[in-house]
């Protein structure tokens, strides 16, 4: 035992003073290299080189596989955007860039070929950038050379057009606060879908009910024949500057914003608003024209007093254009009013909806976008119903019942002016989605009212749409049921719009059934 007790002492021993000697060892070796004509700083010097190449190699690397990454999605993009991307850079970019990009986009090619592996799994990743539903519109050449008619369009139908501007009130009814769109009763509204050549209808502006106009913008307005229109309410957009325009339509169009005090103040906010001397207010070629005590709870309800009622809002004007706020226009004006009026001697134009013909698939999406009430909307396509409206079918004599409202052109002939006003009292009677009751006015004007409606492409190559500032929502959105609207007391009711949703409607329609929806989009 005390054997093997010396041994491991002395092993341990021995141990120690080979470590001792290692140390020793490597003491001397620094002290040789130290007391080498070399500088001090060396040795340390050499670590941090050898470090940060470390750290370099792989911050390139990673910069390597970013730029390759962006490289790759940029292809892809380009690969799915229109062929026109490339006419604008051809001349900036060398020739064997240009060639590269179109050969990787060959439908041939195994990398960027959509049944590809790289492509299924970007776009599952959802970097791949959806294709925009455009197509090229044959516009004419050059405004300058436009010719405008000098002769409008001659009033057959409807000759002479005049408004209601006072509320004829039954005696229980005396009480009641003076509304915007008046307070339309059921036969009135029956007599209106039954043109003559002298007519009397409401069409919203009823004395003491809002939206009125400074004296300053309504002066402004009365020079105006020609007018692109545009609104923004509650904030729910910013002014984008039209491109594109020629000087002969900067001189010839009034380019006219209506927004309300809460988008003005934003407006103000966020950019530069500049003031003439007569008290206009300006953001580049818009006129900002303020709408004074807004007639509805709803500001999309709100939204459409200037989209539908542009006759109304400036009378003076002979042709109009209306686009929603968030839309930037790419196209000269004349140039759409020559492509959509003139050449096909119409008078209103209208786009058609990317996905639906039918206001009853159109009543469906909304429904499952939770745009409005759901019950409100089935009662107004009850209504509907009820006096007879169809569901698209190739057998109606219009390609389809619902537009894409964000883009409106027309001439303001009385026949016009009439189906605006039409069209705006079921939007002040029911629900603010006007798609809905669109094709409804067609089909009450029993094919009187003539119109061209134009493939959706065509639409989405007028304008680039732009984000909301901000989402629209609403209670009245997510209710579920119409005892959620008993009384007052919700506050989900709207006070002043929506009128036909609450008063008694003449027929039974309890026995009224909804068509069966295709659902053709994936809406919701």
């Amino acid at each position: 035992m005390e054997n093997e007790f010396q041994r491991s002492v002395s092993l341990r021993v021995s141990r120690r003073g080979e470590r001792n000697n290692q140390s020793q060892q490597t003491k001397d070796v620094e002290d040789r290299f130290f007391s080498s004509g070399r500088m001090p700083q060396d040795y340390p010097m050499k670590i941090v080189w050898k470090r940060g190449f470390i750290r370099l190699v792989l911050v390139a690397g990673i910069l390597w596989m970013l730029l390759i990454l962006s490289v790759l999605l940029f292809h892809v993009w380009s690969c799915q955007s229109s062929i026109t991307f490339f006419s604008g850079i051809l001349e900036s970019v060398e020739t064997t860039l240009v060639n590269f990009i179109f050969a990787i986009c060959n439908k041939d090619s195994k990398v960027f070929n959509k049944d590809s592996k790289v492509f299924i799994m970007l776009d599952t990743m959802g970097l791949v950038p959806k294709p925009q539903h455009r197509c090229p519109i044959p516009l004419a050449d050059d405004p300058d050379t436009v010719v405008i008619p000098k002769r409008r369009t001659p009033d057959k139908i409807v000759q002479n057009l005049s408004y209601i501007l006072e509320d004829e009130l039954v005696n229980n009814e005396s009480q009641l606060p003076p509304l915007f769109g008046g307070h339309q009763s059921w036969l009135q509204r029956e007599k209106s879908f039954k043109p003559n050549s002298t007519m009397k209808v409401h069409c919203g502006f009823m004395r003491n009910g809002g939206a009125k106009m400074d004296p300053a913008d309504i002066k402004y307005a009365k020079k105006c024949r020609f007018v692109v229109a545009s609104g923004i309410f509650d904030g729910y957009d910013a002014p984008h500057q039209p491109s594109n325009i020629s000087l002969r339509s900067q001189k010839l169009f009034c380019f006219l914003m209506v927004v309300d005090k809460k988008s003005l103040n934003f407006i103000k906010k966020n950019i530069t608003v500049r003031e003439d001397a007569d008290g206009g207010k300006w953001v580049g070629i818009w006129r900002l024209v303020l709408l004074h005590h807004p007639p509805y709870d709803e500001p999309r309800r709100n939204g459409k007093v200037p989209k539908i009622l542009t006759h109304r809002l400036f009378p003076q004007a002979q042709y109009s254009i209306w686009i929603d706020g968030k839309m930037e226009l790419i196209v000269d004006p004349l140039l759409i009013l020559e492509r959509y009026l003139w050449r096909g001697k119409h008078s209103f134009a209208i786009a058609r909806h990317k996905h639906h013909q039918s206001i009853y698939e159109e009543a469906d999406a909304i429904k499952r976008r939770k745009r409005y009430a759901r019950p409100l909307i089935d009662l107004h396509m009850k209504i509907y119903r009820y006096e007879g409206m169809e569901p698209w079918s190739s057998k109606k004599m219009v390609v389809s019942d619902v537009p894409e409202g964000a883009v409106i052109i027309r001439e303001h002939t009385a026949l016009n002016n009439l189906f605006s006003c039409l069209w705006f009292n079921e939007v002040n009677l029911f629900t603010p989605r006007d798609q809905l009751s669109f094709g409804y006015v067609v089909y009450r004007l029993g094919g009187l009212f003539n119109f061209f409606m134009f493939p959706n492409c065509e639409y989405n190559s007028l304008f680039v749409l732009h984000a909301h500032n901000r989402e629209h929502s609403s209670v009245i959105e997510w209710v579920k049921s119409l005892d959620e609207f008993k009384g007052n007391s919700s506050g989900l009711r709207e006070s002043r719009g929506g009128l036909g949703l609450w008063n008694p409607y003449p027929g039974n329609l309890d026995s009224v059934h909804l068509p069966p929806v295709a659902r053709p989009s994936k809406a919701g």
